[in-house]
């Protein structure tokens, strides 16, 4: 069974009153939905863990899901930012190990995924990739991006959050 946004609204609702079952239930449907939503982003060998850790993420936020919204954008949603951390993780880790290892393997997962991050960053606004890279990627704060920019506070976090939110439409177009 396929679970509809209803029923996956209506467990969520449910698991949110303390239902254990429903719970248990939204999780089993979840996993599924979010097998199906990575194994077009990803390595399969990777699947499992992404999907555990999202759940996870499920878990700690499930008391902020708005009833009287859809959920499957809700999950989307943490599904995506579970994604982008992966993909940070992994340019983190390249961008460390460059100088080491010159040539690459153009079927390493790790290269792709860092060069579909910096493909990514291309598409959106300059500033918006700047500080997405700096405070996502590079792990400044956004005092420190603010400063590095000349752009105030609050238009670094404007620009991170419509910048992933258009790098989320791209992955999703793609």
């Amino acid at each position: 069974m396929i679970a509809n946004e209803e029923t996956l609204r209506h467990l969520m609702v449910k698991a949110q009153g303390g239902d254990k079952q429903c719970y248990a239930s939204l999780l089993t449907e979840c996993e599924k939905w979010l097998r199906r939503y990575y194994a077009r982003k990803i390595n399969p060998a990777e699947v499992d863990d992404l999907v555990q850790e999202t759940l996870i993420s499920l878990h700690r936020k499930r008391a902020s899901y708005d009833p009287t919204k859809a959920f499957l954008p809700w999950l989307a949603a943490i599904g995506r930012y579970r994604w982008i951390d992966g993909l940070r993780k992994i340019y983190r880790h390249e961008h460390g190990e460059l100088n080491e290892e010159l040539v690459a393997d153009p079927q390493d997962e790790d290269v792709t995924a860092k060069v579909s991050l910096e493909r990514l960053l291309g598409m959106i606004p300059d500033k918006q990739a700047d500080v997405i890279a700096m405070v996502k990627i590079e792990g400044l704060s956004i005092a420190e991006a603010a400063a590095k920019t000349g752009q105030s506070e609050s238009l670094v976090k404007v620009n991170i959050h419509r910048g992933l939110k258009k790098m989320s439409a791209l992955i999703e177009s793609e």
